[in-house]
């Protein structure tokens, strides 16, 4: 395993260490997150690749595949460093017509965890987080019930930390008064920023915030700045686009996925990628609608 830890890391807990260059594990599945994949011998190779760069934090759940990336995590990983910690998320479902329903009754987020412990191999999990909205907004409400019942897990000792996903600043105080709270993952890149304020929150609390879409939702005037910005740096867009996260706050930790070596070595590279001032000001520019 590399000595380097891409990006560094950060410390939310004593027994809670990850990098903060992630590896999200969704995209190990087949295609729309369903099923086994095209190839699970290159699966288990990112997964064993990803640890050797010094990746010791993976996301992932038990409704990819649905079973099969943790199914295929555990075949790879298993028995796991003692340095590696594994997040995974509940609160859905696949039906299916491979929709994403709601799953947050506590009967439902009990069997959820159970699952995840048995597909991982693992007898206490290290962060669960709580999927709350959907994947591009939150779902206005409180979160109160399910985040409770999730409490409880954590004080029978099946859960070591927990999060939420999918939530608004207000979901999150909300979590906050039930049970600690030690990570954020909402959508969030250089050109879809409304959740700064959340993340600066983030940072002043302690806690960590995960963006996933890092490269979701651009229009193709923000897509061309990244691009000349990519091409002055000698870099790709991808790269770019994650550095900016990086660079954004203390506090981001990023879980890009992959299904590839390759490109698992290429996001990895982008932990190193130093943005000049007038590359960041560029890149700042583009938020919002454009």
């Amino acid at each position: 395993m590399s000595d380097a830890i891409p990006g560094g890391s950060l410390t939310l807990a004593d027994d809670l260490e990850l990098t903060r260059m992630g590896y999200g594990a969704m995209q190990l599945a087949g295609p729309g997150v369903w099923g086994p994949p095209r190839d699970r011998d290159e699966a288990v190779a990112v997964l064993r690749e990803a640890l050797e760069l010094g990746i010791t934090h993976i996301d992932t759940s038990d409704f990819y595949g649905p079973f099969v990336v943790n199914e295929i995590i555990h075949e790879a990983l298993h028995p796991y460093p003692e340095t590696l910690r594994i997040v995974t998320k509940v609160g859905a479902r696949r039906a299916p017509d491979k929709s994403w329903p709601s799953a947050l009754t506590p009967g439902e987020l009990r069997t959820a965890v159970h699952e995840n412990l048995d597909h991982l191999g693992l007898d206490t999990l290290d962060v669960v987080n709580l999927r709350v909205g959907a994947a591009e907004r939150p779902t206005p409400g409180s979160l109160a019930e399910p985040f409770e019942a999730l409490a409880e897990l954590r004080e029978q000792g099946l859960i070591r930390h927990l999060g939420v996903s999918g939530v608004s600043a207000e979901q999150v105080k909300e979590a906050q008064s039930i049970a600690p709270v030690v990570c954020v993952q909402n959508y969030y890149n250089v050109a879809h920023r409304e959740d700064d304020a959340l993340v600066d929150q983030c940072a002043d609390e302690g806690i960590a915030y995960v963006p996933f879409f890092p490269l979701g939702g651009f229009t193709p005037l923000q897509s061309g700045v990244l691009d000349d910005v990519a091409v002055r740096m000698g870099a790709t867009s991808r790269q770019v686009a994650l550095a900016w996260l990086l660079r954004r706050s203390p506090s981001i930790l990023l879980i890009p996925g992959t299904s590839s070596v390759a490109h698992l070595r290429e996001n990895v590279a982008a932990a190193g990628l130093e943005l000049p001032a007038d590359a960041v000001a560029e890149l700042d520019g583009i938020s919002g609608p454009a």
